[in-house]
């Protein structure tokens, strides 16, 4: 398993531990197609998103390898406060469930959640919803070939 798989591996077991602690539990899935009918708790799906960046490390050969994983939060309610009300939750419980271990485990060196993006959504059988996605930076050391 490569390194980024590891990382992405990782962010996805830690959401899925944190958040079903939530109740009703948002479904937490990775790189899966969106269901038909959202959950009642929430719907969180773990794009493995790209490299931003590659850095060599000489003596020994390594690279610093900074990607950019992309967590999308789609939530629906009645009403507007309440799609809001359960968006800002999650996201907050997010933010927590990765600032509380950076090293997810161990699985990188750091993690780090961007800002949100918003954005309001039509989904079949909701009358309307509401999503963000978040930018989760990975930060890890690679020996050798930036493909491993």
């Amino acid at each position: 398993m490569s390194m980024r798989e590891t990382a992405i591996a990782a962010l996805h077991g830690r959401l899925q531990t944190a958040l079903a602690t939530r109740n009703p539990a948002p479904l937490v899935l990775r790189g899966e197609t969106v269901p038909q009918r959202l959950p009642p708790g929430g719907l969180v799906v773990i794009r493995d998103g790209e490299t931003v960046e590659e850095t060599a490390i000489l003596s020994p050969l390594a690279w610093a390898i900074e990607h950019r994983a992309a967590i999308e939060v789609t939530v629906t309610g009645a009403t507007p406060a309440a799609r809001t009300a359960l968006l800002d939750a999650l996201l907050v419980d997010i933010a927590v469930a990765v600032t509380t271990d950076r090293t997810l485990g161990g699985a990188v060196e750091w993690a780090q959640p961007g800002a949100p993006e918003f954005e309001d959504v039509e989904v079949e059988g909701a009358a309307a919803a509401r999503a963000a996605s978040v930018p989760v930076t990975l930060f890890f050391t690679v020996a050798g070939s930036p493909l491993a």
